[in-house]
């Protein structure tokens, strides 16, 4: 499992035109799932992602979780994070999971970061999402489970 985690004072993402979700400070997470994940390492990454302490504090260090600072999930499902880009100039996609499982995978993924956070907002699997934030720092994380 990926998650690129960037740190936002604003993200919102449309799908046909229409504004889907919304936030203001806080993380929006690209995920990629893959076949080989499980519940049990989207608790661990949910939870890494929920308590990582990247907001400043009143000295400017990256001391504040997404709590300490009443911030705001937007979540958005990215299977292109598995792009293998080896052989060619086309990617593979063969390491993303399953659309079914990914899905599902990415249902449980809001569920357990509702219990963290109480502002989740999120995409739509598998539509053409239109995404725009304010990468303030910019601060981007990538957390890999393979890294847990």
């Amino acid at each position: 499992m990926i998650f690129v985690i960037q740190r936002v004072s604003e993200a919102r993402v449309d799908i046909e035109g229409e504004c889907r979700g919304k936030i203001g400070k806080g993380f929006m997470t690209l995920i990629g799932v893959a076949d080989t994940d499980t519940k049990e390492i989207a608790d661990k990454m949910v939870r890494k992602m929920c308590n990582m302490r990247i907001f400043e504090d009143e000295n400017g260090k990256t001391n504040l979780s997404l709590a300490d600072v009443d911030g705001s999930l937007l979540l958005i499902s990215q299977f292109t994070l598995y792009a293998d880009c080896k052989k060619g100039n086309r990617p593979s996609f063969i390491g993303a999971g399953a659309p079914d499982m990914a899905n599902e995978m990415y249902e449980y993924i809001i569920e357990q970061a509702k219990t963290y956070c109480p502002r989740v907002e999120r995409g739509e699997f598998g539509a053409d999402m239109k995404v725009s934030l304010t990468n303030d720092g910019p601060f981007t994380i990538v957390l890999n489970s393979k890294d847990l």
